[in-house]
């Protein structure tokens, strides 16, 4: 733990001597830009975690001119939820000056819940006999558990680009994991989650995953948290080796692009988005919470239709079409949008190859835009998956 709280105290002071750098005078506190704040009470809903009360303050600001400079955002949440969970979290993009830095964050702090469903595509609703792991469950499985999670990537621009390269420190801790089933079918069956951290040679109670990101991002979009044109691409390649602090050395291959189509030249808002996604183990093992898992993209966003962590496994594809469009004449207050996405799951240890199974999902969504300089905006979402699969989604800004 000692290694991970340097490491933490290390990413700080980076932060720090590039915001106060001789040759970054133009982002000092004092010159901040168009900062707004939007102090929120918060009510949101997803499968995973039932209603959600609390605080999302939103802020926007700009480290230098608008012509040079992108508006950096910071989405905070303070919520307890119906399904008695504690989350606390903070993720953010801010663009430096003439965005020479890009600084990523995902910090988190959860006392919460979820159900797992095992390895895999093709894992059924209700919890049964898993039919490769003998006296294995399959299906749905309660876990309880703590998770801390601290985030940080440094970007540097290649001169006038829209590219950046840059480094990155990743901590992943899970703790006081306890697994059970509402109804029990069998007491001498395994869960799905001890069973594979033991094969593995994992604790069951707790693991951690510490490791540093080189990456490489084009950021061409117009505004990150709600776009209408452009396009990102996302390359990250992870390394988690033991003298940092992971329980076993691995390494992660993340792929993320995501393209915006404007439909009409007059109505921004009225748009055709797609998202690719992919996230592989390349190297070594993971423990199971840190598996490739649909709804664990930055935001959460991926898999409406399903609840986070419906599917998992070492290797993940996932593809999204969002079509946005304005339901009003002349203003953008209302608007609405219809999705298809559709994910894909590998699993060493059950022999399913990924693209042998396929899970889509639909839905039909609100938006409501409560700040149009900065394109702030509550969205609605209600997704259908296969099997009786669904759920409602309510949050702060667009999916992608």
């Amino acid at each position: 733990m000692k290694k991970q709280f340097v490491i933490l105290f290390f990413c700080y002071f980076l932060f720090e001597s590039n915001s106060y750098s001789q040759d970054s005078v133009t982002y000092k506190p004092n010159q901040i830009r168009e900062f707004k704040l939007i102090p929120l009470p918060a009510i949101g809903s997803n499968p995973a975690n039932g209603w959600l009360f609390g605080l999302a303050p939103s802020a926007t600001w700009r480290m230098g001119t608008k012509e040079t400079t992108h508006l950096s955002n910071l989405v905070g949440n303070f919520l307890y939820t119906t399904k008695k969970q504690w989350i606390f979290s903070s993720r953010s993009n801010v663009f430096l000056s003439e965005d020479k830095w890009v600084l990523v964050g995902d910090w988190r702090y959860f006392i919460t819940s979820q159900p797992t469903f095992g390895l895999g595509a093709s894992s059924p609703n209700v919890p049964e006999e898993n039919p490769n792991q003998s006296g294995v469950y399959w299906g749905e499985q309660q876990m309880d558990y703590t998770w801390f999670r601290f985030y940080e990537t440094v970007l540097k621009r290649i001169s006038d680009s829209k590219f950046y390269i840059g480094a990155g420190y990743h901590l992943d801790k899970f703790s006081k994991i306890t697994n059970f089933l509402n109804d029990e079918i069998n007491p001498d069956f395994t869960f799905s989650h001890d069973f594979y951290n033991d094969q593995l040679g994992f604790d069951l109670e707790k693991y951690t995953l510490s490791g540093i990101t080189l990456n490489a991002v084009m950021e061409n979009r117009d505004v990150a948290v709600s776009p209408y044109e452009k396009n990102f691409a996302l390359i990250s390649y992870k390394i988690n080796p033991e003298f940092l602090g992971s329980d076993q050395s691995s390494s992660t291959l993340l792929l993320d692009y995501r393209h915006y189509f404007n439909l009409n030249n007059q109505r921004k808002r009225h748009l055709l988005a797609l998202w690719g996604y992919g996230n592989f183990l390349v190297s070594g093992n993971l423990p199971y919470m840190s598996l490739p898992s649909i709804g664990y993209d930055m935001f959460g966003r991926s898999g409406r239709g399903y609840a986070q962590g419906r599917f998992r496994g070492e290797s993940m594809i996932y593809s999204e079409v969002e079509y946005r469009f304005p339901l009003q004449k002349e203003k953008d207050t209302f608007g609405g949008t219809l999705f298809f996405n559709a994910s894909s799951f590998g699993s060493k240890m059950t022999q399913e190859k990924l693209m042998e199974k396929i899970n889509a999902a639909y839905g039909i969504g609100l938006r409501v835009m409560i700040n149009k300089e900065n394109r702030t905006t509550i969205s609605a979402d209600y997704g259908f998956g296969r099997k009786g699969n669904s759920g409602f989604y309510l949050n702060i800004n667009e999916s992608f």
